[in-house]
């Protein structure tokens, strides 16, 4: 594309003239630009861009975007205001515009996006719909699926996955969206025709510097939304309700507990871990999507836990508001199997596993309350102190957990600093590990902290009994506890078959 088009797609505060050049590409990492590209200079939470424009200069970048003037560069700098927003509308113009030719759903949450995307995708793919997909776990555009690097990614990353899922014919994509994904303006120019969330509770305070400024980042998906879009709300989270009365856009709502919501849940059942629920709705505007379909029916989920009720009922508006069938909801609800590490059952014979990855205290709560929900002889948790994240967190979550020792009747919580698993991002400092042993200490619950993930495990294996639940919990420290942890089951129990031990692990992405 000629610069003098491509350039048309930002405002530049200063400059010298715009030469025609002819621009190849978009860079903004130095070690991946090639000649011909335009370099846009993005700050980041751990470098700057600025360092780098003379490297990118050396392997044949044409021009750069800054936010202040490099000295020593002989390439042409164009000033803007913001560099990261410069990105995004640079990217949407290099690549046509590529999220305005198919409907493109947006989730944020603080528990729940991955599930909840995984679900709706679910539900599209069984009504034969030619799908894309962005998020922790892969991103998939049409045909194409590869292993994620970041929640959302980087605004040029992610214009160029659509641009792909629009060469794949896709015509529905689901993606998550961080927190941080829309601080730094990574979903720029990104055209969503419907946005949700799902909940807001405490998590990446460190990161944002407070709960508002977090809070904040969450709401502008919605804030920014306009009067062609639908915004989907859960009205059960305070902060998420709270947040109605902020868009310009259709709103849809549902929830459990409050009883205003334009969708309910009535007669849930959860005696077995695995939901089922009838949903109620009591809207009827606008006619073209609520008159066709029925406005009473029931879901039977194959995934565990009262968040994948939450989840579910996020997708089934989602499809709703895209005039899918009730009935292949239902049978894709059904056939669900869950994402990895969110609240996942691994191995269920004479006891049960389950791993989830308890990123925050909210995540936490609604874990625990499930487990409180279902059937079993005792409770035995194997927990990752997380890792690198701060005091304030690894507080939090350890409070939560306190908070439901008793109500399990779990006799001790089994730590582990997981330091061959964790990698030095998630590393578990000395102060995370003398906050989450104070809390315990304080509420009087006897902690195991060891520190090797193996050696935890095994401890948890080996109180576990016949009809005896066991939790492995936490982040990043227990991405290899699966793989752990059936790896011991296999050794404990070699005449069940491997395959029924290891099934768990068959399409798994972290941790193996």
């Amino acid at each position: 594309m000629n610069l003098t088009d491509l350039i048309q797609a930002i405002e530049i505060i200063d400059s010298e003239p715009v030469k025609p050049l002819l621009i190849t590409g978009l860079a903004y990492h130095s070690g991946k630009v090639k000649q011909g590209n335009l370099f846009v200079c993005i700050r980041g939470y751990k470098t700057d861009g600025h360092l780098y424009i003379k490297e990118a200069e050396e392997k044949g970048a044409a021009a750069s975007v800054v936010e202040k003037y490099v000295k020593g560069v002989k390439i042409p700098q164009y000033k803007v205001k913001n560099s990261r927003l410069a990105l995004a509308a640079l990217a949407d113009r290099f690549y046509d515009h590529p999220s305005e030719k198919f409907k493109l759903i947006g989730i944020t949450a603080t528990n729940g996006k991955t599930t909840t995307t995984y679900m709706t995708n679910a539900i599209f793919e069984e009504n034969s719909l030619k799908t894309g997909m962005i998020g922790t776990v892969v991103v998939k555009t049409g045909n194409i699926i590869k292993p994620a690097e970041l929640t959302t990614p980087e605004s040029l990353d992610l214009h160029r996955y659509f641009h792909q899922m629009v060469e794949q014919g896709v015509t529905h994509a689901v993606m998550e969206v961080s927190s941080s994904g829309l601080e730094l303006n990574r979903v720029g120019c990104a055209d969503f025709n419907t946005v949700v969330v799902n909940n807001i509770s405490r998590e990446h305070i460190d990161l944002h510097g407070s709960f508002e400024a977090y809070f904040n980042a969450k709401a502008s998906l919605v804030r920014n939304a306009g009067e062609n879009q639908w915004a989907i709300f859960n009205l059960d989270c305070p902060y998420t309700k709270s947040l109605v009365h902020e868009t310009k856009a259709k709103t849809f709502t549902y929830g459990l507990k409050n009883r205003m919501a334009d969708c309910l849940v009535d007669k849930l059942d959860l005696s077995t871990g695995r939901a089922n629920f009838d949903v109620i709705i009591s809207r009827k505007e606008p006619a073209e999507i609520f008159e066709k379909q029925p406005h009473q029916f029931r879901i039977e989920l194959s995934v565990l836990g009262l968040h994948s009720v939450y989840n579910a009922m996020a997708a089934i508006l989602v499809a709703l508001i895209h005039s899918i069938p009730v009935n292949i909801i239902q049978k894709a609800l059904r056939a669900f199997r869950g994402v990895e590490r969110r609240f996942e059952l691994i191995f269920e014979d004479d006891y049960k596993v389950i791993d989830d990855h308890f990123a925050n205290s909210g995540n936490i709560h609604v874990t625990l309350e499930t487990l409180k929900m279902m059937e079993y002889n005792k409770v035995h948790m194997v927990y990752a102190i997380r890792g690198s994240r701060g005091v304030t967190v690894n507080r939090e979550n350890a409070e939560a957990i306190a908070h439901w020792v008793p109500l399990l009747g779990l006799k001790k919580v089994i730590a582990t600093r997981s330091i061959s698993h964790a990698g030095e991002k998630d590393f578990v400092t000395d102060e995370e590990v003398k906050v989450f042993q104070s809390v315990m200490d304080q509420a009087g619950i006897k902690a195991d902290i060891h520190e090797e993930l193996p050696d935890a495990i095994a401890r948890g294996l080996a109180e576990t009994e016949s009809g005896d639940i066991l939790l492995l919990a936490g982040c990043q420290g227990m991405d290899y506890g699966a793989s752990v942890c059936l790896g011991q089951i296999h050794a404990l129990k070699p005449d069940l078959p491997k395959e029924k031990v290891f099934f768990a692990l068959k399409n798994r992405v972290a941790g193996v």
